[in-house]
């Protein structure tokens, strides 16, 4: 009852209830003042020619004068059960950076190496734009979406880390395919506004003839920190010796400083050589403050409070609409009566749902029904199995085409004698799961009885010819009633009655034979014979040893975000390839 009592923004407007208490109480009890009419016609008269008028007057509008004071003097406290709410907001500063990722980035003129020098650079960058969003591309002979627009700078760490030029899946110089892909991003997450950091030491001629056809006229700038010294040194290999050139000399990969600073000039850019401290990233502006706010889509409780006292206004007009009518009160009633659609309704509905409703009963033994709470087909069909009502659920697990659902609908067949459509079904979930043990077994134990089938029909087939349709054949001599045998053997002796009664038991009962236990109206044994239905396993449920051996597995997963990242880009580069094809 406490968290429901208001917050009163205005409580001093309460002074007002004894005063209006006051007035209410003299209206209520007031006696109309006697009139001239009132004197000059007879006592009898006055309830037909005045309107009524006998001295006692009808209280209800009194009553809803009374409500409508308690209304206004509410609304003007300023009730209130809620702090006013208000969206968060972010910088909206979007960011790409597009690192180069080439093995001239492992010269050492920039110690310890330029990579080193320009991942410190981003993490510094990044530490800054804490709350901006900063997408980072890394390229090469071919560009790659590290991380994209996001302020998520656990993330970023991590990868950054994990970058080494061996993960890049080709290898060349392609910074215009890092700026197409950086503006598809702005384009995507950032309705293309925002800016374009370029990491790098040198840009080739084919380069700059991407980037500019690429930026053209509206796009957003683009920024050039240079990394490295313009002298160069040689760039050493993990195999030993050094980085060589096309034509077999070691290579010497040098900051192309006044090229790259010319050319961003030319595209109303920035450009700055990298250095130790952070006037390089001031230089370019990255490290000012945002001018615009992006919401993040999280709301935050401000002090004040949200006044609700104006919804207790609606009233106050409904009862001031009916006060020009009388007898307008009395239909307020029928306001709340609305025609409402009747549902079939149980209380176990407001907690569970059918498919968990019809667990309970499962596990109850009611599986019939079970069978009608069940939504999904798969718990349907086991609940009609248990039930005995193999032919619905054989229709229920023919629904379904995984190995659970096939093996199932074999055993529903089972049950109902078409050992032919269960051998199928079990052939079926066998393709899809080779190592179904359950299935392997009962399939087994289908094509026995299969063949004893066919073993002792075959017999009471020739038996039940007629003997005169048989003629004669060589080697054979005609016995008393019909009957032949070879020649050079005697006749077997005839099977006596109890005998014959088994013999018939066994044609009958072929499961008998196969030494299962009977099922009524079945033709293979109980669950001790035929394995039982595979019910949907519970993802949720992990007891403590499968869940520490989970646990253990996991840990053996080696964790290498960089031979993850070398997949992936070449997954990429795959993909592309084959659409250009």
């Amino acid at each position: 009852m406490i968290a429901l009592w208001p917050h009163w923004q205005r409580p001093g407007w309460v002074l007002l209830v004894p005063l209006l208490g006051w007035l209410l109480w003299q209206l209520w009890h007031r006696q109309k003042r006697v009139g001239r009419w009132q004197m000059i016609l007879p006592q009898a008269f006055h309830a037909v020619l005045l309107g009524g008028s006998t001295g006692r007057d009808s209280k209800l509008p009194w009553v809803a004068l009374g409500l409508a004071w308690a209304l206004t003097v509410l609304a003007l406290m300023g009730p209130s059960w809620q702090r006013v709410e208000q969206s968060s907001q972010k910088p909206a500063d979007p960011l790409v950076v597009l690192l180069e990722l080439t093995p001239e980035m492992l010269a050492t003129d920039t110690p310890p190496t330029r990579l080193e020098q320009a991942r410190r650079k981003l993490l510094d960058l990044l530490q800054k734009r804490v709350d901006s969003q900063t997408a980072i591309i890394v390229y090469a002979g071919s560009a790659h979406t590290l991380v994209p627009l996001s302020d998520d700078l656990g993330t970023s760490r991590n990868l950054l880390d994990a970058l080494k030029p061996s993960i890049m899946p080709e290898a060349g110089h392609r910074a215009d395919l890092a700026v197409i892909k950086a503006l598809a991003l702005l384009h995507q997450g950032a309705q293309g506004q925002g800016r374009l950091l370029l990491i790098g030491s040198s840009l080739s001629e084919q380069e700059r003839q991407g980037i500019r056809q690429a930026l053209g006229r509206d796009a957003p700038p683009l920024l050039i920190l240079g990394i490295g010294t313009t002298d160069g040194v040689p760039v050493a290999q993990e195999s030993g010796g050094f980085l060589k050139d096309e034509q077999g000399a070691i290579l010497l990969p040098r900051l192309d400083n006044a090229s790259l600073k010319d050319f961003a000039s030319e595209l109303d850019g920035l450009y700055r050589q990298a250095r130790l401290d952070d006037s390089d990233l001031r230089g370019l502006g990255l490290m000012d403050s945002p001018q615009k706010l992006r919401g993040n889509g999280q709301t935050v409780k401000l002090d004040s409070w949200d006044d609700q006292g104006p919804w207790l206004l609606l009233p106050l007009l409904l009862l001031a609409a009916c006060a020009g009518r009388r007898g307008w009160l009395f239909c307020l009633p029928l306001l709340f009566i609305v025609p409402q659609t009747s549902y079939a309704f149980e209380f176990n509905d407001l907690w569970l749902r059918p498919d968990q409703q019809g667990q309970r009963l499962l596990e109850e033994s009611r599986p019939a029904e079970a069978a009608r709470h069940f939504a999904d087909n798969q718990w349907q069909g086991i609940a009609l199995y248990e039930a005995g009502d193999y032919a619905s659920a054989a229709q229920r697990f023919a629904e379904g085409d995984s190995a659970a659902e096939h093996y199932n609908r074999g055993n529903a067949l089972a049950k109902i004698g078409d050992l032919d459509a269960a051998l199928d079904a079990y052939e079926q979930a066998l393709e899809r799961q080779p190592d179904l043990q359950a299935a392997l077994t009962n399939k087994a134990l289908v094509e026995q009885i299969i063949q004893q089938r066919k073993q002792q029909q075959q017999p009471q087939a020739e038996a039940s010819k007629p003997a005169e349709s048989k003629s004669e054949e060589p080697g054979q001599t005609q016995q008393p009633g019909g009957l032949t045998a070879p020649q050079g053997q005697e006749q077997t002796t005839p099977p006596s009655a109890h005998d014959s009664t088994a013999q018939d038991s066994n044609t009958s009962n072929p499961t008998a034979a196969a030494g299962g236990n009977e099922v009524p109206g079945s033709q293979l044994g109980d669950e001790s014979t035929t394995r039982p239905p595979i019910k949907p396993a519970d993802s949720t449920a992990l007891n403590g040893e499968r869940r520490q051996a989970l646990e253990q597995w996991l840990r053996q997963i080696p964790d290498d975000p960089g031979e993850l990242l070398r997949r992936k880009f070449w997954y990429e580069q795959q993909q592309h390839q084959e659409q250009i094809r």
